[in-house]
């Protein structure tokens, strides 16, 4: 099952608060809008993926919690990044001198890029097309700020990293993953999420 995708300009243009109030008043979605302005809706994962997520996201949120640098979040939380686009990445971290220097509404989206982002492609994702759109959103990711980015792709056992002005790195079946500057000390063991 692939993303629903919803090209509502110019009949219909959404505010930051309409869209903030779409989402709030349809929990149970997955939602997400481009810059342009069309709105995804998503399905949810199966099992396998979401059992991954929950993995890479308590590794990720372990690591920050001992680091205290910055705060982890999961794939509910909403990033208005700086081109318009409302995304919300599988796990992500954001430094806490950023968010402080904000000082952002916490019942709203963020509305910045993090600093990390990661997405890890579902089993449903079986289509060369839909890989070609995660990709495209880490580019995406990188473009507006974000410092350091993994694809984790369990179904081809490989993870693309995304660095700003750098050319995507491909790994073939690695065992962990750095933090690399971005997330000093952080090292995730791929163990039960990528294969």
């Amino acid at each position: 099952m692939t993303a629903l995708i919803l090209n509502l300009s110019p009949t219909i243009e959404l505010t930051d608060e309409q869209f903030f109030q779409l989402c709030q008043n349809n929990r149970d979605l997955r939602l997400e809008r481009t810059a342009e302005g069309e709105l995804i809706i998503m399905p949810p994962t199966g099992w396998e993926s979401g059992n991954r997520n929950s993995k890479l996201t308590a590794r990720l949120e372990f690591w920050a919690d001992a680091d205290g640098t910055g705060l982890a979040f999961d794939s509910s939380t909403g990033f208005k990044l700086p081109n318009g686009a409302n995304r919300s990445p599988d796990a992500s971290w954001v430094s806490r001198k950023r968010l402080e220097a904000l000082n952002p509404d916490p019942a709203k989206f963020l509305p910045m890029a993090p600093d990390f982002a990661v997405e890890l492609r579902s089993a449903s994702d079986s289509l060369k097309t839909v890989l070609k759109t995660v990709q495209q959103k880490m580019q995406e990711y990188i473009d507006n700020g974000v410092r350091l980015g993994w694809l984790i792709d369990p179904q081809n056992q490989q993870v693309e990293i995304y660095r700003p002005g750098q050319d995507v790195e491909i790994l073939q079946l690695p065992t962990s993953l750095s933090g690399e500057d971005v997330l000093p000390g952080f090292v995730l063991n791929l163990a039960q999420i990528l294969s």
